[in-house]
């Protein structure tokens, strides 16, 4: 019984009781019904009106229909209601993804964005890998570098991130500050293992570091930050991190070519729910604190 729109038409006849009534309900010629129900019946195979001068009457079989389709009717309604309901609140799943170098601003900003909006489960995802909106694997994806364009996104310019080039205390020590690039093959570096990293600032990096002079790489942006602050070599940090820690040399005096734009990124099924834009909107307002 796969054909709804006859099972919707013989529940409006039975309920009302004439196939005008019925007709009008739905929004349809009255030939409509008459052919829904006649095809109905031919394909159960039993009579589910009968047909008099004022109108039809359900038999038997007809008003265990009228009993069945009504259950589901009202289901329908209430499942219409919870899910409008839920629409127009801040509640329910919400899923976050972000760039790694992140997550020491991006999860107290959650955080405070939670205990406004307690209703709210968040998940929030990192990593290198790119979580499909498209696919419902994030409702809001903090991204870097070109302006993404897949074209079912809603992007909105966020802020530019700005890094610096330093080294801790510890490795100035032991090797001192370069005098400049030239002297860069003497020194040791802490460098992305991907050499294909989109990151401006470490494109800058491979073209002007010698190889063998990139000492410490790993894929884990967590690890590269510990590894400078450890003493391994000279790297690249988030400037607002590094000035915050005494222990921190600049090596290279920031170029505008290292820095790189943020972006928020929705999918536009999701961009207007209201879950979506409050926390859109509170990153927008706690962006300060990023920069």
């Amino acid at each position: 019984m796969d054909n709804w729109d006859e099972i919707k038409t013989a529940y409006q006849v039975a309920r009302l009781g004439t196939v005008s009534g019925a007709a009008e309900v739905l929004g349809v010629h009255h030939a409509t019904v008459i052919r829904h129900i006649d095809a109905l019946e031919a394909r159960l195979s039993v009579k589910l009106f009968q047909r008099h001068a004022r109108g039809y009457k359900a038999t038997e079989a007809g008003e265990d229909l009228l009993r069945v389709a009504e259950a589901t009717h009202d289901q329908f309604s209430q499942l219409a209601n919870r899910i409008k309901g839920r629409g127009d609140t801040i509640s329910g799943e919400l899923v976050v993804t972000s760039l790694i170098e992140l997550v020491g601003w991006m999860t107290p900003v959650l955080v405070a964005f939670q205990k406004e909006n307690p209703d709210v489960t968040v998940r929030f995802l990192t990593g290198e890998r790119l979580f499909r909106l498209e696919y419902g694997e994030a409702h809001v994806a903090i991204r870097a570098g070109l302006a993404p364009d897949q074209p079912d996104n809603v992007v909105q310019p966020f802020i530019t991130l700005r890094v610096g080039f330093y080294a801790h205390k510890s490795y100035v020590d032991r090797f001192g500050i370069p005098a400049g690039v030239e002297d860069y093959a003497k020194h040791r570096f802490v460098v992305h293992d991907d050499m294909q990293m989109r990151a401006p600032f470490f494109q800058w990096m491979h073209k002007v570091v010698p190889k063998d002079a990139m000492t410490f790489r790993c894929l884990d942006s967590n690890a590269l930050t510990e590894a400078i602050l450890s003493g391994a070599g000279i790297g690249f940090l988030n400037q607002r991190d590094a000035k915050n820690n005494p222990d921190l040399i600049e090596i290279h005096p920031a170029l505008p070519e290292w820095d790189s734009p943020l972006w928020l990124v929705t999918h536009v099924d999701l961009h207007r729910t209201p879950k979506v834009q409050a926390l859109v909107k509170f990153l927008k307002s706690n962006a300060k604190g990023l920069v």
